[in-house]
């Protein structure tokens, strides 16, 4: 996980989330599926709030999923409240590590999940990876800046 080590790691986006009661599969916990959807929706919340989304709507340029490890330490039922929080902890010349922390609400911020994705920085009108321009590495180094650790 991260250790806040060049800047990095400081989890500056988190997500509230509800769990929906079709989220629960017939072992009567939520699906594991589901956290990769959570994990997801709070990822584009920190590419909006990165400059990340601007960056493909405006060069073809975004991210692209290259890996997923979900590590599931407790199971998350309905009704309940789940936080995901998200940073960056390795940045590369064309790819990057964010990991993720799920917390439940009904289990008094018990930590439910730990997960590491693996993006590539991706040119969608090449198909083909590209560097990640300084201004995007700027931005993220300002965002988990703000982050509260």
């Amino acid at each position: 996980m991260a250790d806040g080590q060049d800047g990095l790691g400081r989890w500056p986006i988190s997500c509230e989330l509800p769990v929906q009661w079709g989220e629960m599969d017939a072992l009567k916990h939520v699906n594991h599926t589901v956290f990769a959807r959570w994990m997801e929706t709070t990822r584009m919340y920190y590419f909006i709030a990165c400059g990340f989304v601007d960056l493909f709507e405006k060069e073809g340029v975004g991210p692209i999923l290259a890996g997923l490890k979900v590590d599931y330490l407790a199971p998350v039922r309905f009704p309940d409240k789940v936080t995901v929080h998200t940073t960056i902890t390795k940045i590369g010349s064309s790819s990057f590590e964010m990991d993720y922390r799920i917390t439940s609400a009904a289990m008094g911020g018990e930590t439910v999940a730990t997960a590491t994705v693996s993006g590539v920085v991706f040119d969608y009108n090449a198909n083909r990876s590209t560097p990640m321009p300084d201004s995007l590495r700027a931005k993220i180094l300002k965002l988990e800046a703000s982050g509260s650790g």
